[in-house]
């Protein structure tokens, strides 16, 4: 692979701060088989409902804007399922953000499964500019196949209502899908429903589970931790040479069909890295460590897959976040993804496109990330792409066609 220049290292990375907010914490209204959050309820005994407190909500606003160096503030609210604390609870936030709107550019997020979603919700997220990450894995014998309700009923109906709520009120959206074990077997299946459905920004996500150690089983959780050195993974998690198939299939279709009218995120982010600019996503940077997660009662994490009693840092009540991020990487945390990374992938020329994935996918032996094979499959089946549009960008020809 060329080698792009990329003056980002260690020494130059940016100190940023970015804070995913789970107001409701782990509650939520469906039952989803992959879910690696709903089990967090054990860790969080004792407590009535889960919601955010106004006082949590306040300090969280205040300390996010003001300790955030940088000019743009994303607040990302997620689950759980965050719509279940109700439209006047996002209504409070704006009324929470206003005095600060002079200081930084404010920005929102909400990741859902839609399934509450109505003309009211949807008028408000068009009118306060949301963004919305909608959990949507495919038709509705691939969506059904894991996202059901409480009741053991597939969540496909009230899921595509709400896209098509979210169509009308034009409220930007994108399609957050999950790729689970049967999922790869339907690449184009998939992909050419959400085409049909008038979807224009998809992102596909891996879903990589293991089964809790000992350790993990003494807080009441059924899956591992980061530090777990358990490797057997769960009946659902994604092959990862089957992964890369299924991405390759998807792009190649996209490519020749409807590049520059869809967007797949995935294919975005490589781009990103190869053409020497900071990565988007934290999986793929070369350091991780400034993307927080905070639970509805003020406790911050390591990160959103962190959210393990070893992994706290402190609390918005009392703590500055970007002193908790500061500390997050002091402590070892995000610096670790690059001083832990696999000899295999030192000498891997891909390297540069995947920075050695999440750290919490490294538990193959000699920290080898666990969907490794499907990256590099996938990185390398698209580097012809990318050299190509790279080229297009830097004489400015990128018009929408391949």
């Amino acid at each position: 692979m060329k080698q792009q220049e990329n003056t980002n290292n260690l020494e130059t990375l940016p100190k940023g701060l970015h804070i995913l907010a789970k107001p409701i914490g782990p509650k939520c209204n469906l039952d989803c088989q992959y879910c690696f959050y709903l089990e967090k309820e054990a860790m969080f005994q004792g407590s009535e409902n889960f919601k955010m407190p106004d006082k949590v909500l306040e300090a969280y606003t205040k300390k996010y804007i003001r300790t955030n160096p940088s000019p743009e503030v994303e607040f990302v609210w997620q689950g759980g399922e965050p719509t279940l604390m109700g439209l006047d609870f996002f209504k409070k936030v704006i009324k929470f953000q206003m005095p600060y709107i002079g200081e930084k550019k404010i920005l929102n997020s909400l990741q859902t499964n839609g399934t509450l979603l109505n003309d009211d919700w949807c008028k408000f997220l068009a009118q306060h500019g949301f963004l919305v990450g909608l959990s949507l894995d495919g038709p509705e014998n691939i969506h059904n196949k894991y996202r059901k309700n409480k009741k053991g009923e597939g969540s496909f109906a009230d899921t595509l209502r709400a896209l098509k709520l979210l169509q009308k009120h034009n409220v930007e959206h994108i399609i957050m899908a999950c790729v689970a074990k049967e999922h790869t077997k339907h690449p184009l299946e998939i992909y050419n429903f959400f085409k049909e459905q008038g979807v224009k920004t998809i992102q596909f996500s891996p879903v990589v589970e293991r089964e809790a150690d000992e350790n993990n089983k003494k807080f009441g959780l059924s899956l591992a931790s980061p530090s777990s050195k358990n490797v057997k993974i769960t009946d659902w998690s994604v092959n990862p040479k089957e992964y890369g198939n299924f991405l390759i299939k998807i792009v190649d279709e996209w490519i020749q069909k409807d590049f520059g009218n869809i967007f797949i995120m995935n294919f975005e982010w490589a781009l990103h890295n190869y053409i020497g600019n900071p990565s988007p996503v934290c999986t793929f940077a070369k350091s991780c460590g400034r993307a927080l997660a905070m639970e509805y009662n003020g406790d911050i994490f390591s990160c959103d897959h962190s959210v393990f009693p070893d992994y706290k840092l402190g609390n918005i009540l009392k703590d500055n976040p970007h002193n908790l991020a500061d500390k997050n990487q002091e402590n070892g945390f995000g610096i670790n993804k690059t001083k832990n990374i696999s000899t295999h992938c030192q000498k891997c020329d891909i390297l540069e496109l995947c920075n050695g994935g999440c750290p919490n996918h490294r538990f193959e032996k000699d920290n080898l990330n666990y969907l490794c094979q499907g990256y590099k499959k996938f990185f390398k089946h698209i580097e012809p792409y990318l050299l190509k549009i790279s080229k297009e960008l830097q004489v400015g020809r990128i018009n929408g066609n391949k």
